[in-house]
């Protein structure tokens, strides 16, 4: 016997999420974090450029360090304007929801690790801006990017005759000298690469499941949320 089937399509409203100034942050995060891991690994190991050409002509390496420089200090004041937003700026972008300290937080992270994981559909998702697994993952690359500006600046310092690296000096001798500094700035420079990798995973894999735009909406700022029909009849 045939059977005849109505889909409904669920109803959805468009929500503002993240406002100009997220976005601008992200996307100059994005440019910043590319322009110092393509660097920062030539300057860990050189390409070895045989030139018959004057040196002077072939200053590519200087070139290399100077974006490496200029990124930095790019990197550094984009994540002091974050931090400061997660202050100023709408609900979505607040410092608290950042940090999980509430027992529903740890639960929905569990909840997420299943989706993620081991691809279990649990039913409707009530995050509107990060999901709490993503927002304790951004989390903790804010204290990479903390430990990230440290060495950085803090080996910039012995050759630069700028006041601020020097303000970052008093860091390199805590960890153990340049050479343990150096290698904890590599080593972080990875953890940026396999972050990048899986949040980008991620956030493919998360708009295919809650069809909301999360991908589009670090562009526009706009999320499509599922609107319960308790919800629309308070709406009207």
């Amino acid at each position: 016997m045939e059977q005849n089937i109505l889909r409904l399509e669920p109803k959805l409203k468009l929500v503002y999420v993240w406002q100009q100034p997220v976005r601008i942050y992200h996307w100059v995060n994005v440019l910043a974090v590319f322009v110092l891991c393509v660097t920062g690994y030539l300057i860990g190991a050189p390409l070895a450029i045989q030139s018959g050409t004057e040196a002077s002509f072939n200053y590519w390496y200087g070139m290399i360090r100077f974006l490496h420089f200029a990124a930095g200090y790019l990197f550094f004041f984009n994540f002091i304007f974050r931090l400061y937003w997660g202050f100023v700026g709408n609900e979505y972008a607040k410092w608290d929801n950042y940090i999980p300290y509430k027992k529903k937080h740890w639960v929905s992270i569990w909840n997420v690790l299943k989706v993620d994981i081991f691809q279990l559909k649990l039913g409707p998702y009530d995050t509107v801006g990060h999901n709490s697994l993503a927002s304790f993952s951004y989390f903790i690359t804010f204290i990479a990017f903390v430990f990230q500006s440290l060495t950085g600046f803090g080996l910039y310092a012995a050759m630069s005759p700028s006041w601020f690296p020097k303000l970052f000096a008093w860091f390199v001798p805590l960890v153990g000298g340049d050479l343990a500094a150096r290698n904890l700035h590599h080593i972080l420079m990875w953890v940026f690469i396999l972050f990048t990798l899986v949040h980008v995973y991620l956030v493919f894999y998360h708009d295919y499941v809650e069809r909301n735009g999360v991908t589009s909406s670090m562009i526009g700022g706009w999320k499509f949320i599922e609107v319960e029909e308790d919800d629309e009849t308070e709406s009207r």
